[in-house]
């Protein structure tokens, strides 16, 4: 159940369009459900001999604008309050009955006409379809004072939480007011119009978006604003500095042919200009200091590489979430970012599932709770190298490595979901299991080669040596992973990693049991999937045939050769990623 609250000053105008025929003939058998004291005149049920709309109407709006005309100067301008009360689409038809007490109570709730008291507001509630009502009201009491309506949104969503429970409707996912603001049903009516999927309001806030991933400056924000084909004005204070900015779409003009601009403080709460400096206050972290960019740099495709640096910081950010610290809530626009910084790279196969991914987690990244000493600049620039590096389509680079990222972004927005609800973030909880599913999709779509050419390596592999790392599978994972079905077969392409990592000088059983440690399977789908490509990231595998490696080269870092005369142990700390440092590790689930 839905509350949509307005005010306004005309109240016979708000009247008239209620029981009107409604601006596309949606409106049918327009009545009042519920009044102030039960008596107020119904056009829709006038039963005097000779029923003229038009008088009736005017009959009713004098009778609720009598307390408005008796204050006289004291009135508000936007005396009129106005709430639309929807049920979901999958709810019964609640009967007139049904809606009057509805209306009693958020009249009640949001201190308009509280029960029992004779001074209360007047109000009336029409019903001119099967699953929604208009509750109209003059905000003078009785006494010719205001009612005291602070928070009345607020109130009126917490008695629609209620009324659901009681009334055995669909119980909707309280939220906290930080969500973006949504379209007007004019500029929805006018997306219809014009032949848009959406309305401007949202591709702006998507452009927007998608323009501050990976952003180091404040100019290089507003020059991809422009880049993205965007109309952009900035506001300057009288010193001159840049005090906010408006976007506008090319071609979305008004009656009098000028460009519709939205405030970014209107597209999100978060996309303000002073909320954007906070963010890029940190700047980019210098990537070739960071240890999770360094290591395997060489010899990787630009996509390949920036692709492997962000799944060992969206890793990191993933352990943050898991030990429930408010700190952690910064990492949540950075995945966001990174989000982002994949769709707009990634090939047309994934882009679809990649962007509905993005656009749903954005409500993710929103909470009132603050990080303070949140330090975004690793993971901020993991999203700047995915977008530098360019699209991963003809680079070197056709799932492998993309696979590996949303394999760990899957876990990282489950882990945001588990975050979310252990503070009562219901919206924000969902949406981040709405993003992990997508993200599944996607994944499924960029995994399927690279998977198939690994099973198909681990079926040609000697009897011998494939038994010997199917033994190491079975030894290293839990007994309810083995029993959910990891069969020989399911397990071809982590025994094929296994084979590779072990000729490139790893102990298998050492690096399996490493990949296992990082953090929790119980939310993988896949658990094999999973820990192929932490092993393949881990070992600075190719994460596909045709990927270059990225191995150190003899001379430069342990070799394959030295690896295997220190009785087959994993590569020194050196060698391999830092998150692989038994220090790094989460504890196991």
């Amino acid at each position: 159940m839905v509350p949509k609250i307005r005010r306004g000053s005309r109240t016979h105008g708000l009247l008239v369009y209620l029981y009107g025929p409604g601006k596309r003939d949606e409106h049918t058998d327009a009545h009042l459900v519920g009044s102030w004291d039960g008596f107020a005149p119904d056009p829709g049920r006038d039963t005097s001999p000779d029923p003229d709309l038009k008088v009736t109407l005017a009959r009713l709006s004098a009778v609720l604008d009598l307390r408005v005309k008796q204050a006289g100067t004291t009135v508000p301008a936007q005396h009129v309050w106005h709430c639309s009360v929807r049920t979901d689409p999958g709810d019964r038809n609640l009967t007139d009955a049904e809606w009057n007490t509805v209306a009693r109570r958020l009249v009640h709730a949001v201190n308009l006409a509280p029960e029992g008291d004779a001074d209360g507001c007047r109000w009336v509630a029409v019903r001119h379809a099967d699953d929604h009502i208009h509750i109209v009201a003059t905000m003078v009491r009785g006494d010719l004072r205001r009612p005291r309506m602070n928070y009345d949104f607020k109130k009126a969503q917490a008695e629609c939480r209620r009324i659901e429970k009681e009334m055995g409707l669909r119980q909707l996912r309280p939220g906290d007011g930080t969500g973006a603001k949504s379209p007007t049903s004019a500029e929805r009516f006018k997306a219809e119009r014009t032949g848009r999927s959406e309305a401007p309001r949202e591709t702006l806030r998507e452009a927007v978006r998608q323009a501050l991933a990976g952003a180091a400056t404040e100019e290089e924000f507003f020059t991809r604003l422009r880049e993205a084909g965007l109309r952009v004005r900035i506001r300057n204070a009288p010193s001159g500095d840049a005090i906010g900015y408006n976007v506008a779409l090319t071609g979305d003009r008004n009656r009098e042919g000028n460009p519709i601009w939205y405030p970014g403080s209107k597209l999100a709460p978060d996309l303000s200009l002073p909320k954007i400096r906070r963010r890029l206050v940190d700047g980019i972290a210098d990537q070739m200091t960071h240890p999770a960019a360094t290591s395997g740099r060489t010899g990787w495709s630009p996509p390949a590489r920036e692709r492997r640096n962000a799944t060992g910081i969206a890793e990191r950010a993933a352990v943050l979430l898991d030990s429930d610290d408010d700190e952690a809530a910064a990492q949540l626009a950075g995945i966001g970012e990174v989000l982002d910084a994949v769709t707009q790279t990634s090939p047309a196969a994934t882009r679809a599932e990649l962007g509905a991914a993005a656009r749903a987690f954005e409500r993710a990244t929103r909470s009132h709770v603050r990080a303070e000493r949140a330090d975004t600049r690793a993971i901020r620039s993991a999203a700047r190298g995915i977008i530098q590096a360019g699209s991963a389509l003809g680079r070197g680079e056709d799932g492998g490595t993309t696979a590996m990222l949303l394999s760990t972004l899957v876990l990282v927005t489950l882990a945001a979901a588990r975050w979310h609800s252990a503070r009562g973030h219901a919206q924000q909880a969902h949406a981040s299991r709405q993003t992990a599913e997508h993200l599944r999709t996607a994944y499924r779509q960029a995994a399927a080669t690279p998977i198939q050419v690994l099973r198909d390596q681990g079926r040609v592999l000697p009897e011998a040596e494939r038994r010997a790392h199917q033994a190491t599978i079975r030894a290293a994972l839990p007994e309810s992973v083995t029993r959910a079905g990891s069969s020989s077969t399911k397990t071809d392409a982590l025994t094929a990693t296994l084979a590779q990592a072990e000729q490139a000088g790893h102990d298998p059983k050492t690096l399996l049991q490493q990949a296992i440690d990082m953090r929790e399977l119980d939310t993988a789908d896949d658990v094999n999937d999973v820990l192929v490509w932490r092993l393949r990231r881990l070992a600075q595998l190719p994460a596909h045939p045709g990927e270059a490696t990225g191995r150190p080269q003899a001379g430069t870092s342990q070799t394959k050769a030295t690896s295997r005369t220190s009785n087959r142990t994993a590569p020194t700390a050196a060698a391999r990623p830092a998150v692989s440092d038994p220090r790094n590790r989460p504890p196991r689930r």
